[in-house]
């Protein structure tokens, strides 16, 4: 969405935040419908809001939906219009200010949401705050450097311990952990993004057993398919099919579709990691006719993006990188790049990258992997950078093209 449109600054000037919505929602190619289905609204609410005009919103429900748009805050009242982000004149909001809002979204919605809770139930208002930030910054990861963003998760983390500790009750502690268990693995996303491997694991782990403190079966198998999938992506195939094993375990044989056609996709990676092209595509068409049956609509929690084809498609480019199948990597490749956010679609053009090489194609391969690298420093993405890495060095040329030492100087420059 281009926040400098005439439409758009016309109407945050005018105090209209309404009619910033729609123009994003429409830019977006959401439905009145799909849009309350995602922040908790009816298509009404959201018809009216959008009508609204001028004049005093809720705070509340402006955060929720600007959240789930990616709008930025001072677009719709919600931040100091003196603090310009991308307003069209030259400047930007300081990005501390923006996540000082980001990680302050629970204590802007705590009050209408707990205002019509009894005394004796104010933690279910309360829990359902902290999510909402969680849900927020899960969505700003696409859009945003996972080093900026990770303060604002440890923060969040920070203050959902604090609240847990003082917990009176085993019912609240429970749901607490089922909140900080969502933000744990969130960190532990960051932490991959940024390199840090380790880090990573620990965060994973913790949300698994935060998860498994909550007594929900189905955020302890999203959680534990988490590991899995970091860890196929490391190369640990044996370890993530175990995991993705433990996940369906957990789940029984009566689990959701969207957690069979994902595990499903996961267990594809863990096997080609492991080198088993059979396995993977046995897994790979699971997955593919699972998400094909799956309904149009918003993911259940845990999930917060939808999972259908474009992923699966993304999952058999990553296999066929992983395996040096040029044909696997290079037959979806536009179906891949169709879905998921900038960062995701980084490292799909990466596979992509390493189907051209498995195919020959030296000078389409270090094209596509200088994009990626760009995107990677833009977002300033240790695993993009690594990954871009890891194609070069499966290229052994005395002599490389000029795209090469062109992509290798671009390297060498790389401090993040």
């Amino acid at each position: 969405m281009d926040w400098k449109a005439p439409e758009v600054r016309a109407a945050s000037r005018a105090g209209d935040y309404g009619r910033v919505i729609e123009l994003v929602r429409k830019a977006g190619q959401l439905t009145q419908r799909q849009l309350g289905e995602a922040c908790g609204l009816s298509q009404s609410a959201v018809s009216r809001l959008e009508k609204h005009g001028a004049g005093a919103y809720r705070t509340d429900v402006l955060a929720r939906v600007a959240a789930h748009l990616q709008i930025p805050p001072a677009l719709v009242g919600l931040a100091d219009q003196h603090q310009q982000y991308a307003l069209g004149n030259g400047s930007h909001v300081e990005r501390r200010e923006f996540f000082g809002f980001s990680a302050g979204v629970a204590a802007a919605v705590a009050t209408p949401l707990l205002a019509p809770v009894a005394a004796a139930d104010t933690d279910g208002g309360q829990t359902a705050a902290l999510r909402l930030t969680t849900t927020a910054l899960r969505r700003l990861d696409g859009s945003t450097p996972s080093r900026e963003l990770s303060n604002s998760v440890h923060a969040h983390i920070q203050l959902i311990q604090s609240v847990t500790r003082d917990a009176r009750s085993d019912a609240r502690r429970a749901r607490l952990a089922a909140v900080g268990s969502e933000t744990a693995s969130l960190a532990g996303w960051l932490a991959w993004d940024m390199g840090d491997h380790g880090s990573a694991r620990t965060w994973y782990g913790s949300a698994v057993r935060a998860a498994q403190s909550a007594g929900d079966p189905l955020l302890t198998a999203y959680q534990a398919g988490s590991l899995a999938q970091f860890e196929a992506h490391a190369g640990n195939g044996a370890q993530a099919l175990s995991l993705a094993g433990r996940a369906r375990k957990v789940l029984g044989p009566e689990r959701p579709a969207v957690a069979d056609a994902w595990l499903s996709s996961v267990e594809a990676l863990a096997h080609a990691a492991g080198g088993d092209q059979r396995g993977a595509d046995r897994a790979l068409t699971r997955s593919r006719a699972a998400a094909e049956a799956l309904p149009d609509t918003p993911p259940p929690w845990p999930w917060v993006f939808a999972f259908g084809p474009a992923k699966v498609a993304a999952v058999r480019v990553a296999c066929g990188a992983k395996l040096g199948l040029a044909d696997w990597a290079l037959s979806a490749d536009t179906e891949a790049l169709g879905g998921g956010h900038e960062k995701q679609r980084a490292l799909t053009v990466l596979d992509l990258a390493a189907g051209h090489l498995a195919a020959g194609r030296v000078e389409a391969a270090f094209a596509l992997a200088g994009r990626a690298v760009e995107t990677g420093l833009k977002y300033r993405s240790g695993r993009i950078v690594d990954r871009a890495r890891a194609v070069r060095r499966s290229l052994a040329l005395t002599s490389p093209p000029k795209v090469v030492r062109e992509f290798d100087a671009r390297l060498r420059d790389v401090y993040l």
